[in-house]
């Protein structure tokens, strides 16, 4: 099945029929939802806005309640703000990208590099993530497909160090953004926090008013599980928005109105397959277009 069409066939099953909306319609769309993994609770929420708009707007079809849905999806989707672009205002710019360990963190820092190459940006790549084995060579492996300069340091080095030594190659060497990765996982979250906080630290000292992102990387076929361990880098990332990962036919799709609901940030980037060029932005009417009708 292609993109999204799980979602899609489920809910198309629910609007299928010219029915009335009533308890039993509202018991399916909710059953449905959370077999399609957008969750318990973000389910229920979703439900119920749709439940009071109904009666509040004396909906009684099926077809009505379709339409106010698709405005219930945008409202969460588009969270965080209407500007769902990267923003790479300043010269360098920096992006850092968050996440656990195999969430595809290093493939999606390959992929965003030759997607703004492709857009005529010189790329650096820091690799900041020091503290698992052989992460900063994975990511040469990518610098090179990608076609971008990268920074490294040897395995346990400070990953503040990198990041300065990556600061000062991209101002002599004119780069556009710089892309740093970051360490999955520390001995606890308080390691966690630290290390990023020292790296937020250093930004602002080398590059004062630099343009930043914060994404967090998610893998979609894990679903709650997933969204259950990207909670514990809210707190201390600062985050500006989500990088969806193996969004193709092995995740139900749900898994993005979940996260949106759950993270109060604009899922901005979506990894698609496997290849290099499988990374595009995410677009939240496509999306409900994609999965609605």
């Amino acid at each position: 099945m292609g993109l999204f069409d799980k979602l899609k066939s489920a809910l198309g099953g629910v609007f299928a029929s010219e029915g009335r909306v009533d308890d039993d319609f509202f018991d399916e769309l909710e059953e449905t939802l959370i077999l399609s993994d957008v969750g318990g609770e973000a389910s229920g929420r979703i439900v119920s806005e749709l439940r009071a708009k109904c009666k509040k707007e004396g909906l009684r079809q099926r077809a009505q309640a379709k339409d106010a849905l698709k405005g219930i999806l945008r409202g969460i989707l588009e969270s965080g703000g209407a500007d769902r672009g990267l923003n790479l205002a300043t010269r360098p710019s920096v992006i850092l990208v968050i996440g656990v360990n195999g969430a595809g963190k290093t493939t999606s820092i390959g992929k965003l590099a030759a997607m703004l190459k492709a857009r005529g940006k010189r790329v650096l790549l820091c690799a900041g993530d020091t503290f698992r084995a052989a992460a900063a060579d994975q990511l040469g492996i990518w610098a090179g497909r990608a076609g971008v300069d990268i920074v490294r340091q040897h395995e346990g080095a400070d990953p503040c160090a990198v990041l300065f030594d990556a600061i000062s190659a991209a101002k002599a060497r004119g780069s556009d953004v710089i892309i740093c990765d970051t360490a999955g996982r520390l001995q606890n979250k308080q390691n966690l926090m630290n290390e990023l906080n020292k790296i937020s630290r250093i930004i602002d000292r080398e590059l004062p008013g630099a343009s930043r992102e914060s994404l967090l990387v998610i893998d979609a076929t894990t679903g709650q599980n997933g969204l259950s361990q990207a909670r514990g880098f809210m707190d201390s990332a600062g985050l500006t928005g989500i990088i969806l990962t193996k969004l193709d036919g092995s995740a139900k799709g749900g898994v993005v109105i979940a996260v949106a609901s759950a993270m109060g940030v604009p899922v901005k980037l979506s990894g698609v397959g496997e290849r290099i060029g499988d990374m595009r932005e995410f677009d939240p009417e496509e999306f409900i277009g994609d999965i609605i009708g």
